[in-house]
């Protein structure tokens, strides 16, 4: 029998949830009451740069307006660089991660420009720096894949978008787990901390699937649990691509419960589910549609 079901949200501080982003908060909430799991939240704060001051209590505040609250504490990454940096010694002590020196623009003139405008990292490090300084820490592909006995392709089920798989080593290339400016990768921390809240399924947008086979690798090298993933619709800007800050998404508006359920019930529209009669409370949606969803939620 496999572990409870354990879900959870991870918005970043970059800003307050849009639209877009409150479809991936009610599609993970939902899918856990669905199971009759938990739901967490985690604030993925470790690309400090980027981060606006104040947006993530006032995300955990749009989350408790629309009723979406997490059954355990809120996890920070900006706290946990400390087991963030033991995962890297465990790589770096078994030999599959290394020191990279390469600049973003010798990477991108060595190969050309591939998915999502990154460039597939050509290996120029693997064997040593050549006399340059180390810069970032990357991942031995490969190296884990042959030590591990990991087919070349990795292969998942996707619950939404079916079978899934990717090349990693030919499509991305080693990747990376620390960057030139000191600050930890998203694959890197985002492994770690889904073993350590003990995540049995991720739901998340359709535009983090790419990141799913690069996971699944570095949680074999880890020794680490694979969650179950489902990626959601995105909701698209006027420019037909995902609804971001960069092409105009704005802040959700909660000041009213009737504006509270329109959010609701645009989100739930996105996730193929019924409208919530105008007449509902947040809270008595939500039950709605938790209820449309047990027993037949997939596994």
């Amino acid at each position: 029998m496999g572990s409870p079901y354990t879900g959870r949200f991870a918005p970043s501080p970059t800003g307050l949830l849009h639209a877009g982003s409150l479809v991936a908060a009610l599609a993970s909430w939902l899918d856990a009451r669905a199971h009759a799991g938990r739901w967490l939240v985690r604030i993925e704060d470790v690309d400090t740069p980027r981060c606006v001051p104040g947006a993530d209590q006032a995300i955990l505040q749009q989350l408790a307006a629309c009723g979406l609250l997490p059954d355990g504490p809120v996890l920070w990454q900006s706290q946990r660089g400390e087991y963030y940096a033991a995962a890297l010694q465990t790589l770096v002590d078994q030999g599959w991660a290394y020191p990279c020196g390469c600049s973003r623009k010798e990477i991108e003139s060595a190969q050309a420009m591939a998915r999502h405008s990154a460039a597939v990292y050509p290996g120029t490090c693997r064997n040593g720096l050549r006399g340059k300084p180390a810069r970032a820490w990357r991942l031995n592909v490969q190296a884990v894949q042959a030590a591990l006995g990991l087919p070349a392709v990795t292969h998942w089920r996707d619950r939404r978008l079916g079978p899934q798989q990717q090349n990693v080593s030919q499509e991305v290339g080693d990747f990376v787990l620390r960057r030139a400016d000191g600050l930890w990768a998203y694959q890197l921390a985002v492994v770690v901390d889904d073993a350590a809240q003990g995540i049995t399924h991720v739901v998340r947008g359709q535009d983090l699937a790419d990141n799913t086979a690069r996971q699944i690798v570095l949680q074999r090298a880890l020794g680490l649990p694979t969650p179950q993933y489902l990626h959601t619709p995105l909701v698209m800007g006027a420019n037909g691509e995902k609804l971001s800050k960069q092409n105009g998404a704005q802040a959700l508006n909660l000041q009213t419960s009737q504006a509270v359920l329109a959010a609701l019930n645009a989100a739930a529209q996105v996730l193929g589910l019924s409208a919530a009669p105008a007449h509902l409370a947040p809270t008595q949606a939500l039950a709605l549609w938790t209820g449309q969803l047990r027993g037949k939620a997939p596994p």
